[in-house]
């Protein structure tokens, strides 16, 4: 790993670790971001062990300082839904934009992380795909059983669907090997036969 790498995924860490919401896991506690930050590295190193630095740089920095943009802000529908996750990618590639520069990277190499948090070219692009696949794969190995909880099946199966269809053939592949709860894997297998 280079030392600039070091400093940029460094730095995001930093700033994700002023997230005042906080996750347990295993009997500790962090910075919600903090964390998302690390599991997401974690599955792209296990994962995706080839990927190129600029990946890593948008993998990392997906979800930088996502609490200072509320979900409350925006209306409580679709089209609040959507704006609020466009101004918060807008956010993220800005940050993650100024990070980059900090520490010398070139002008398109920022372009093209940018574009990878704006979620440009899925499906053409395979960086784009593969960080849309870890994403994917972070909500179904650590949030969906909590997320899942005091909804109804039919939503869920749906909400599974979808995330299915965001994924390519090897995420869905690698979601189907997650160690999973016996309760999510039946909601998936359901989604999956539905």
């Amino acid at each position: 790993m280079s030392e600039r790498l070091q400093n940029v995924l460094a730095e995001i860490d930093q700033l994700n670790g002023e997230d005042p919401n906080v996750e347990s896991f295993e009997g500790n506690s962090y910075p919600k971001e903090l964390l998302y930050g690390q599991r997401m590295t974690e599955i792209l190193e296990s994962s995706y062990p080839e990927s190129s630095e600029l990946l890593q740089i948008a993998t990392r920095g997906q979800h930088i300082k996502r609490w200072v943009i509320p979900r409350k802000d925006y209306p409580m529908d679709r089209k609040g839904y959507l704006k609020w996750r466009t101004q918060l990618k807008i956010m993220h590639g800005d940050l993650v934009a100024e990070i980059m520069q900090k520490y010398g990277y070139e002008k398109e190499d920022i372009k093209y992380v940018r574009d990878l948090l704006m979620k440009k070219d899925l499906k053409k692009n395979p960086d784009s795909q593969t960080l849309e696949d870890i994403a994917c794969l972070v909500f179904l190995k650590f949030h969906i059983a909590d997320f899942a909880e005091g909804k109804e099946e039919d939503k869920l199966i749906d909400i599974i669907q979808k995330t299915w269809a965001k994924m390519s053939q090897k995420g869905q592949d690698l979601a189907l090997q997650l160690p999973l709860s016996e309760p999510v894997l039946h909601l998936i297998k359901k989604a999956l036969n539905a």
